[in-house]
């Protein structure tokens, strides 16, 4: 029986628009040890605001990501899902860095970050009403869906643009003390590592340039006060013109200078 002509014209249609991602397939899983997972948490500089080209969709087996209906696939921009801006993030980089120097196993990517979101919201049961999510729980909900398949080798953060702010500023480094501390428990990964990233620091020229100093200040300290962490600077990268994400080239480079920063701290521990 010949199929209908109407029929045939829509199924050429519907594969002649299917993108790269969505015709790739995720490999079968490799083993726990060779399935090396990463957590991405923080605001929209995690997620990635970046403009996405050809480029960022093309898959690479061995670098995959959970996506938002907890299923793991080819790691491609957008991989963040917070709000329609997501774009081009540090995610992706950070993993083809890691790959480059170790190619014999397979990325996990576990994006979680929530655009705008303050460190208050990532406590256990705060709504951020901008999202209508909940930051914390959702995030405890998809890492423990991921980690039975690999294993958690780092916590990548990037946050504070919200908290630099008069009545949040100078108390950032208490919080963010606490909420490295709740993650490595209720992950069951007392030693984790966890890279966190600089501001923008495009922002100096903003007048709130005084409450982001705490901020800043906290995060370059971790290494001295939190075993395990390490510190990623952005000096040198320029935003996308709104003084507040990074242009695409930057969130590229910031996520090798993540990797940078994780494969020192681990060769040291």
């Amino acid at each position: 029986m010949s199929s209908h002509p109407l029929i045939v014209c829509l199924t050429i249609l519907t594969v002649g628009l299917l993108t790269p991602f969505a015709r790739a397939q995720a490999p079968a899983l490799p083993s726990k040890e060779k399935f090396h997972l990463f957590l991405l948490v923080g605001q929209s500089n995690m997620a990635g605001r970046g403009v996405v080209t050809p480029a960022d969709q093309v898959p690479n087996p061995r670098v995959l990501m959970l996506n938002k209906d907890g299923q793991w696939v080819p790691a491609v921009d957008p991989m963040h899902f917070d709000k329609p801006a997501a774009g081009v993030g540090l995610g992706r980089s950070f993993a083809l860095a890691l790959l480059k120097a170790d190619p014999t196993v397979t990325i996990g990517l576990i994006p979680c970050a929530v655009g705008g979101s303050p460190i208050d919201s990532w406590l256990p049961g705060v709504l951020y009403p901008e999202t209508k999510t909940h930051p914390w729980d959702d995030t405890m909900v998809r890492a423990k869906l991921a980690l039975p398949a690999g294993t958690l080798k780092g916590i990548l953060w990037h946050q504070g643009e919200s908290d630099s702010k008069v009545g949040l500023a100078a108390a950032y480094e208490v919080k963010l003390h606490d909420l490295i501390a709740r993650l490595r428990r209720d992950l069951n990964a007392p030693e984790v590592p966890f890279i966190a990233g600089q501001l923008g620091t495009f922002y100096g020229i903003e007048p709130r340039n005084e409450f982001k100093a705490p901020v800043d200040q906290a995060t370059r300290d971790l290494p001295k006060k939190v075993p395990h962490t390490a510190f990623v600077s952005s000096e040198g990268l320029t935003d996308k013109g709104d003084k507040t994400h990074f242009d695409s080239d930057s969130y590229r480079k910031l996520g090798q200078r993540y990797a940078d920063a994780y494969l020192e701290l681990t060769r040291k521990k």
